[in-house]
């Protein structure tokens, strides 16, 4: 007999990497799947689903999807946006109208009451908007939680990192898990590591340009392996600009400045000082730079890296809130003209060639759409920038996908690149749908459908 087709939804679909999971695990279970809607509105990854999911319509806007027109269906895929809780974002969460989009998923579960769903977000929905230090989640995470458990499901979340399953990436993200049956565990998958090095390819163009001359001068090819060049933190692993000469040549009086005024902008004490709420970085005045670093020739100094690009000049930043329209409101920094003005390290590390260069026998740190193409891999004697194959492969996409939707490299590069770093880990998926297939066949046995089409 046929097997029972299960029939999903997959909404702000992406790249499809959660379908692809989703389908992986219940082919596994022994059954067939069917995609009755997918819904995406963004050029690139419209274009990356009429590529690998050839024949099947694309909806557009969600929110102009009526829920009477959607073909009933078993499960609803969704990694409804994540920018409003990002910390590479503002965080705004419900203020913010893409944060609102969770209520599209809301409607449709509500109107269709399928048995089950998977969700993927960042991390950082877990703590946003905490109303207290000592809460483990925010009110964010708390209101998703308890709109899917009016509606009837059990539902089970978890942070999953991605390096434990099998896949040479860090990557926390947080999944939920509802079905109208079982709270699925998300506890004791089997770990699986895998190194960056198991998935580089080799012996590709690098790139020679002053950037690459000035770093492959003073370090050895092998040196670089796990290196940041940014100048936001200190520490070994991270190379300044100031120590390459990318702005100009510093002398050692300045570079010792600029170390320690990279630490020193972080202590929290610089606050109370300045009169206002901390940040990870602030501006000191003279005055207050001489208090660890006092030279004769402290102000020509700081006026010369200022005039090179290691220094901005600028007034600290207030925390000030905004209210939306809803009336929901979130935190922002904005620079307090009522502060005097001081100096701070130019910390923007996307003026570099690469930001940093992977380490071939780790797993690499978090991929995000701003840094991956500035990201480095050495290969051979030289440094060239990460492939897109590779970036598929970081994220355990099958071989035989294809982010060859533009004419051109550059924009097959960038588009690529954005679009893999707001994506979700495949293999993840697979592992958390598989235990949703488990709950799904014993539900239909229980109902006498068994996994066989009547």
């Amino acid at each position: 007999m046929p097997k029972k087709v299960v029939k999903f939804i997959d909404l702000f679909s992406g790249m499809g990497g959660i379908r692809l999971g989703f389908e992986q695990a219940f082919k596994k279970a022994g059954y067939n799947t069917k995609c009755v809607l997918t819904s995406e509105i963004k050029e690139a990854a419209i274009k990356a689903h009429e590529l690998n999911f050839p024949g099947e319509v694309l909806e557009g806007d969600v929110t102009k999807i009526a829920t009477k027109d959607i073909e009933d269906f078993d499960f609803l895929l969704a990694g409804f946006p994540c920018q409003a809780f990002s910390v590479a974002g503002k965080q705004r969460g419900f203020a913010d109208t893409r944060g609102t989009l969770f209520f599209e998923v809301e409607r449709i579960l509500r109107d269709k009451k399928p048995y089950g769903f998977i969700l993927e977000n960042v991390e950082g929905l877990v703590t946003h908007d905490k109303e207290n230090a000592s809460d483990k989640i925010g009110r964010t995470l708390s209101t998703i939680i308890h709109s899917l458990e009016t509606m009837g499901y059990e539902v089970n979340w978890k942070v999953l990192d991605a390096k434990n399953f099998g896949l040479a990436q860090t990557r926390n993200r947080i999944y939920i898990v509802g079905t109208l049956k079982d709270k699925i565990s998300l506890d004791n998958f089997k770990k699986k590591t895998k190194s960056f090095g198991r998935i580089q390819e080799n012996g590709l163009p690098t790139v020679d340009d002053a950037f690459t001359q000035a770093l492959l001068a003073i370090y050895q090819p092998q040196e670089l392996y796990g290196k940041s060049i940014k100048d936001k933190r200190g520490g070994e692993n991270n190379i300044h600009s100031w120590e390459l000469g990318i702005r100009g040549q510093t002398t050692v009086a300045e570079k010792n400045l600029l170390n320690r005024l990279l630490k020193e902008r972080r202590k929290k004490h610089w606050a109370e000082v300045i009169g206002i709420d901390w940040m990870d970085g602030m501006p000191l005045t003279v005055e207050q730079i001489r208090t660890f670093y006092d030279s004769d020739q402290l102000e020509d100094m700081l006026q010369h890296l200022l005039e090179l690009g290691y220094l901005v000049y600028e007034h600290p930043k207030k925390k000030v809130t905004i209210t939306n329209e809803d009336g929901r409101s979130s935190s922002e920094r904005v620079p307090d003209e009522s502060k005097p003005k001081g100096y701070n390290i130019v910390t923007g590390k996307l003026s570099f060639e690469f930001s940093q260069i992977l380490d071939p026998f780790t797993a690499t740190p978090t991929m995000v759409a701003m840094d991956m193409e500035r990201v480095g891999v050495v290969d051979g004697n030289g440094i060239r920038r990460l492939t897109l194959n590779e970036g598929l492969a970081l994220f355990g996409y099958p071989k035989k996908y294809s982010l060859e939707i533009y004419d051109t490299e550059s924009k097959r590069r960038k588009a690529g690149f954005d679009l893999l770093g707001n994506t979700v880990c495949v293999p993840v998926i697979q592992a958390v749908a598989e235990r949703v297939a488990v709950s799904y066949t014993n539900h239909l046995e229980s109902i006498g459908g068994e996994k066989d089409a009547k």
